[in-house]
């Protein structure tokens, strides 16, 4: 690090989760590098036992699998060495501020120890990240094309400046696939894990479709049904598509859906 001076410890850390959920889900994974004053440094890493099954959706985004965890330590059994190592140290991350350090915070609580924040000193580098590169349609166009949107938020110039600037990203980046089948895949990393276009029901291992929010989030669908049909119920009268409520009516029928 020849830019930056430390004046104490600085912990760069990032995990892998079950989802996005702050106060429900799980790490699976942490990884840490510990920045000394001097420049030298320490590392720690784990896989994570989160005790309760690793949604599909999350699998296809870090790779790792109930398998994989099956014998690592839970949390409660690595939070004393983590803790450890954090110290007094200030923190980095890369969305770390919205999202990693508020569940490890959680995950740290659960297992009975805290994580003093007061004069600990928390840089994010996705911030700086957004607010010196805008990640906005006018300075993807600007970047890529060198070119001023106007008549921004205009369906169709917003619409024609899309064109020019998916024109330019295939010019740029040579190792983007050509065809449309390729690039398909490139932006819907995961596709094929979903039982449902707004994604509230993903599929399991054996083909069961099971809830990816809520209460219920990582039960299957089958399972919620015959436990608790009021849920069900419930769903069909709240706002969800149209998609998910004729799921969760056939549920209740005993009629679930089945992975082509």
């Amino acid at each position: 690090m020849k830019n930056i001076h430390l004046d104490r410890p600085l912990v760069f850390f990032d995990l892998e989760t079950t989802g996005t959920d702050i106060s429900s889900d799980r790490i699976v994974q942490i990884g840490m590098i510990r920045v000394e004053s001097d420049g030298s440094r320490l590392t720690f890493e784990s896989l994570v036992q989160p005790e309760r099954p690793i949604p599909p959706q999350a699998t296809a985004i870090h790779g790792i699998t109930d398998q994989d965890v099956k014998d690592a330590p839970t949390f409660r059994e690595l939070a004393p060495e983590v803790v450890t190592f954090l110290g007094e140290a200030d923190l980095a991350g890369f969305n770390s501020i919205h999202f990693d350090l508020p569940i490890l915070i959680e995950e740290i609580r659960r297992a009975g120890f805290d994580l003093e924040m007061d004069g600990r000193r928390h840089l994010d580098a996705m911030t700086i990240f957004h607010k010196k590169e805008p990640r906005h349609l006018a300075a993807a166009l600007k970047f890529y094309c060198d070119k001023d949107l106007l008549e921004a938020h205009s369906a169709l110039a917003d619409a024609g400046a899309t064109l020019e600037v998916l024109d330019a990203q295939l010019a740029r980046y040579e190792d983007l696939p050509r065809d449309l089948v390729g690039l398909h895949s490139f932006c819907n990393a995961g596709e094929g894990c979903w039982v449902d276009n707004s994604r509230k029901f993903a599929w399991a291992e054996g083909g069961e479709a099971v809830f990816t929010f809520g209460k219920h989030k990582g039960k299957t669908l089958r399972e919620v049904a015959q436990t608790a049909p009021a849920y069900l119920d419930w769903i069909t009268g709240s706002d969800f598509s149209s998609e998910v409520k004729s799921i969760v009516r056939d549920a209740l029928l005993g009629k679930y859906p089945q992975k082509s």
